[in-house]
């Protein structure tokens, strides 16, 4: 069994490189991508400070997210591309920081605590597979150095899971 440590960094670079190596130590040998993201999921809740929520949504057809493994209250099933946070950050292929999603166009509200989120696209050999979101009851919780860390962390998922149709997306 893997066993989590409490992470000691004084600054965000040096806590995301923690994150990171405590991640590569829990996916580390394992390929299935349902079953790394919900290890994944539940390392980000019980590491970072500040959400309420941190899961995955995979691209099941061009046009919509399905809800993956997460952390936190109920969520919403379906997502369409282009649509709240998650559809866009598909949609434009970038991960999105929303300091207020109350100010965010469209923005779906599946917890009604949610003050801001950020959503980072999985990306395999220029394929959109889903993505990695946050959410956190406080405004303006996630900054660039999270983006950064969380682009990182979703990267190591990629690379250590196996996709196909079966598993975990549909290629975009």
């Amino acid at each position: 069994m893997h066993e989590i440590r409490k992470i000691e960094a004084a600054d965000r670079p040096g806590f995301y490189r923690e994150l990171l190596a405590q991640a590569e130590g829990l996916l580390h040998g394992e390929r299935d991508a349902i079953a790394n993201a919900a290890n994944l999921s539940a390392l980000i809740y019980d590491a970072v400070a500040d959400l309420n929520w941190a899961g995955f949504y995979f691209l099941k057809t061009p046009q919509e997210l399905v809800l993956g493994p997460f952390q936190g209250k109920v969520a919403c099933v379906r997502i369409a591309v282009g649509k709240g946070v998650c559809g866009s950050a598909v949609a434009e292929r970038r991960s999105q920081i929303v300091a207020d999603v109350h100010a965010f166009p469209g923005h779906i509200a599946c917890d009604a605590a949610s003050r801001s989120e950020l959503v980072v696209p999985l990306i395999l050999d220029g394929a959109v597979l889903g993505v990695l979101d946050l959410d956190s009851p406080n405004p303006g919780r996630f900054c660039e150095e999270d983006r950064d860390g969380f682009e990182a962390l979703a990267a190591l998922y990629v690379t250590a899971s196996d996709f196909d149709e079966r598993s975990a997306s549909f290629r975009r």
